[in-house]
């Protein structure tokens, strides 16, 4: 296979702000394995919560170059073996799997959830994110985007009155992301009074590694808790299982598409409700993440959604938020930008 790496800045379409950071670019590193006259496509992105740089990760893929290229096939389970024994972090595994996932599937010319055995039927609705801001800007990025279910990021001293003003201007499924910012006895109080505003379920409440408080939270909490900076790789899956009621996996996160699929079984196994999520992803990472629409039960798939301008075509999310998935093999990814 040969490798290809090529850095690109993603601009949002609206300052996206969460409890502890804002921003107007997302940094993307989108990663092609060429082939059979075929190209395959995958993406990670750039975090400062967990570290992680788009010049981070090109150093850490260049050293693995010569092992990636030499590979003889395009088996996503036994490449995926390689990226581990080559000890690349999860975020740069997530971009050369879904490289080698996209590539696999076009050149056996099936669509990656057909090769897994699943149907492209019943899909569940991405969400909407609405970035924390004040309540007038909020109200008019839903004015914006009309949506059947919002992802309501909060994390202020005033969630509650934030999301009941935001509730007199929709009817809405809403569904609310404090990213660590609550504690026990917050959630508790704040999760009562959301559920008779309609909200679904809380995500990430307490600080991913507040187990102690969780525990607390999961035997009172009257809306379902979904675990996010709490279930990071595949090993965080058996502890979430008795502290959440849900796990929303992240690609770039827990290494891509190969290790979501055993997160996802593994949840199941454990009762848990299965979301996948995206970190403001382009088509490249969304389409990813659409090949496993027909295993989950929510998905935030929402990240090209947000932005000002695309770099590929994949799948494609109409203005009714229906999905339509490409017809073409693997992820059915297709660059637009130059790159």
């Amino acid at each position: 296979m040969k490798l290809t790496l090529h850095a690109h800045q993603l601009e949002l379409a609206h300052t996206f702000g969460i409890s502890r950071e804002r921003y107007d670019r997302q940094p993307t590193l989108i990663a092609c394995l060429e082939s059979g006259g075929k190209k395959g496509y995958g993406e990670a992105t750039s975090n400062p919560y967990y570290g992680v740089t788009v010049e981070g990760l090109i150093k850490e893929i260049e050293k693995a170059r010569s092992a990636v290229e030499a590979f003889p096939n395009t088996d996503p389970e036994a490449f995926y073996e390689l990226l581990e024994n080559l000890e690349l972090t999860p975020f740069a595994r997530c971009a050369l799997d879904l490289a080698c996932n996209d590539l696999h599937g076009k050149l056996l010319g099936k669509p990656l959830y057909a090769i897994w055995g699943t149907a492209a039927r019943d899909l569940p609705v991405t969400n909407f994110t609405i970035g924390l801001d004040t309540p007038e800007k909020m109200v008019a990025k839903m004015q914006e985007r009309p949506w059947p279910v919002y992802k309501i990021k909060l994390g202020t001293d005033r969630d509650v009155a934030l999301v009941r003003e935001l509730r007199q201007h929709t009817d809405a499924v809403f569904r609310v992301d404090a990213n660590c910012a609550w504690t026990a006895g917050e959630t508790l109080d704040n999760a009562r009074a959301l559920k008779e505003l309609g909200v679904e379920f809380i995500e990430q409440p307490l600080p991913a590694d507040d187990w102690e408080g969780m525990e607390q939270v999961a035997h009172g909490s009257v809306l379902p808790i979904i675990a996010d900076e709490s279930c990071i790789v595949e090993s965080d899956v058996d502890r979430c299982g008795l502290h959440f009621n849900g796990i929303n996996i992240k690609l770039t996160k827990c290494g891509g598409l190969t290790p979501a699929r055993r997160m996802i079984r593994r949840g199941r196994e454990l009762g848990l409700k299965i979301m996948v999520g995206c970190m403001t992803e382009s088509t490249v990472g969304i389409s990813a993440i659409a090949q496993l629409l027909p295993q989950l039960d929510y998905v935030d798939m929402d990240g090209a959604l947000l932005l000002r301008s695309d770099i590929a075509r994949g799948v494609v999310i109409t203005d009714d938020a229906e999905v339509i998935l490409p017809e073409t093999g693997g992820s059915g990814v297709v660059l637009t930008a130059d790159l």
